[in-house]
Formats: structure tokens, sequence, C-alpha cells
């Protein structure tokens, strides 16, 4: 369905969002730190079972439980993006993803997805209460519902613009269905932060107990 020069211009762009999430001291600290590079694979797995788990509405436009969120906040967004990369080489091995889908899947459903959330997370954490209900609340039930929503808005507006499908296909057909995939991804991603922070807070790199359990 995509051009050869489209799907290259998508490589360009996928390469200059992981060129810019390498960074030394973060990639130092996981060649170092085994129990990081288990996170890293678990979430990377994990990833790819949820993505693993989806409905076909239309040809190239798949509704799936996202858990971009929880893995954003859990990691970093540097190590959340080699996740991301990691999880969809698997899917892409076993057959679940067309190798020219890839780049296109890698930014709208991991890579976007990633940097709101972690941009989400800074504004929370600069201009916001910093307080555990602020946290769970809006940096991981809020988010995950609206990149949800991202999610399958972005996927319809590029097919859109490409012309290969008409608006009333989209609309009526998987656009819609954002408000109901939203809760369910909220739900997810909020419970797995709720309970990774209960029980093994140190696991999560962007939770702080002095400034929000401080508070």
């Amino acid at each position: 369905m995509l051009s050869v020069q489209l799907q290259g211009l998508l490589w360009i762009v996928v390469i200059v969002i992981g060129f810019l999430s390498v960074n030394k001291s973060t990639y130092s600290n996981l060649f170092n730190t085994p129990a990081r590079q288990s996170g890293v694979f678990a979430c990377a797995l994990v990833l790819a079972l949820l993505w693993r788990i989806k409905a076909g509405i239309l040809p190239g436009l798949d509704l799936h439980i996202l858990g971009i969120t929880a893995v954003t906040l859990t990691l970093g967004w540097r190590l959340a993006i080699l996740s991301c990369v990691l999880a969809t080489a698997l899917l892409t091995a076993f057959g679940q993803i067309t190798p020219e889908l890839v780049a296109l899947k890698l930014i709208i459903s991991a890579f976007i997805p990633v940097l709101f959330s972690y941009l989400v997370f800074i504004v929370c954490y600069h201009y916001l209460a910093r307080h555990f209900f602020i946290y769970i609340f809006v940096c991981s039930f809020l988010t995950a519902g609206v990149v949800a929503c991202i999610n399958i808005i972005l996927g319809g507006a590029f097919y859109y613009t490409i012309g290969e499908y008409s608006w009333h296909q989209l609309s009526e057909n998987y656009i819609y269905l954002s408000p109901i995939l939203a809760f369910p991804e909220a739900m997810l991603n909020g419970m797995a932060i709720t309970v990774l922070i209960t029980y093994r807070p140190h696991w999560v790199k962007t939770f702080f107990d002095k400034d929000y359990l401080g508070s």
C-alpha cells in the first residue's frame, strides 16, 4: 500500500528518532546493569504480546492495546524507544507485521506515543503538584487514554492523506472507535503503574518517592 519513496521517508524519520534516543550514559548504565536489561526485554515481550492481540478493521489499520505509557514511565523515553523497536522486530520476525509497514507502525504506534507520554510526564512534574494521585491519574491513566485516541486518529489521518481510504470509510469504520479503546488502554496502564509503584517503585524510573510520597 505504501510506495517505496514513502517507505524511505518514514525510515528516515525512524532513524532520526532512534539516533536522538541514543544516550551514552543511558546505554552505558543499561549494558552494566543486568536488571535494567531484563526490564527492557520484559517490556518488549509484554508489548509484543499486547500488539499481537489485535482486531483488523481495515487493511493496515488495526486496533490493539498499546501499553506504551506504562512502559515509558517505567523505563524513560530512551529505553522505551528501544523496547518498542525490539517488540516490533519480534512481531516482524514472526510475520505479524509486514516489512513495508514496519516504519509506519514504529512512528505512529510507538515513537509518537512514547514521546507524548514522556512530554505529559515532564509537564506534570514541573507544573502540577507532585502528588501520588497526579502521577497515577494524569501521567498514567489519562495520558494512556489520550495516547490510544492519538494513535487511531494519526493512523486514519495518514491513510486518508495518501488517498488509501476515504474519510467516510475511516470515520465510520475506524476513527469512531477511539473513545471505546481509550478506557481499556487507560485502565491497563493505570493499573500496571499502580501495582509497580506500590510493590516495586524502584523499577519505575520516573517515580520519585521523595517527590510523590513526601508531598
